[in-house]
């Protein structure tokens, strides 16, 4: 707990209970081979949360909830995979209530981990949950894939593989937020890339709308949104 008595982000990492099921989390779907959603992806996703709404003017405090939604976003992963967003929802909203967080902010942050996963169709509930969609789609890194062998990997695998450098860059006096890639195309092409992750861009196109924002994806310097 902060000073002012609210739950802050430093209090949420410390927290014993959700360390363990995220760490589980990852654990087990590393046991049927999905890619990394680590301790490293969850503080990408937290710390791009926060940047996406601290630079577009919103408050320290909103900013902070989307970091904590970002951390927490793939928790469900303990449960199962698939519908992880509404799962991790369910699993925070406990220890939330437990940790003394007023219901109005849990509201905002179970709305933001429960609109994050494409399969679920999520959607940008309020300025958090567009942030974390956004930071958690934007990460996509060769070094996420668990696969050693490439005549094993998913496209999933593949494309993130293929991934050699990512960034998210939110312009505020444009209103425009960018995602750059640098694909290695000899392992996916350009096209291929936006073919299998279009459900995902179009989420973040969405997600930059809500924001006020325009959403620009450049891969390899080619602009294809």
């Amino acid at each position: 707990m902060g000073k002012s008595g609210l739950v802050t982000l430093e209090a949420i990492k410390n927290n014993s209970i959700i360390n363990e099921y995220m760490t589980r989390g990852n654990e087990f779907i590393g046991n049927i081979g999905a890619i990394e959603h680590n301790q490293k992806h969850a503080e990408l996703v937290s710390f791009l949360s926060y940047d996406i709404l601290n630079s577009l003017g919103y408050s320290h405090r909103e900013a902070e909830l989307a970091a904590i939604a970002g951390y927490l976003h793939d928790i469900g992963n303990l449960v199962n995979r698939y519908s992880h967003g509404l799962s991790g929802a369910i699993m925070v909203f406990e220890v939330l209530m437990e940790m003394g967080m007023d219901p109005e902010e849990i509201a905002v942050i179970l709305g933001a981990i429960g609109n994050h996963e494409e399969h679920a169709d999520g959607q940008s509930v309020n300025p958090v949950a567009a942030a974390v969609i956004l930071a958690d789609k934007s990460d996509v890194h060769q070094t996420r894939v668990r696969k050693r062998e490439s005549s094993c990997f998913t496209i999933r695998d593949r494309v993130n593989y293929a991934a050699k450098e990512s960034a998210l860059l939110v312009d505020d006096e444009k209103k425009v937020i960018t995602l750059r890639l640098r694909i290695d195309t000899g392992t996916c092409s350009v096209m291929e890339y936006f073919e299998i992750f279009l459900t995902k861009m179009l989420m973040c196109k969405r997600a930059a709308e809500f924001l006020g924002c325009q959403f620009e994806l450049l891969i390899n310097d080619v602009k294809l949104l």
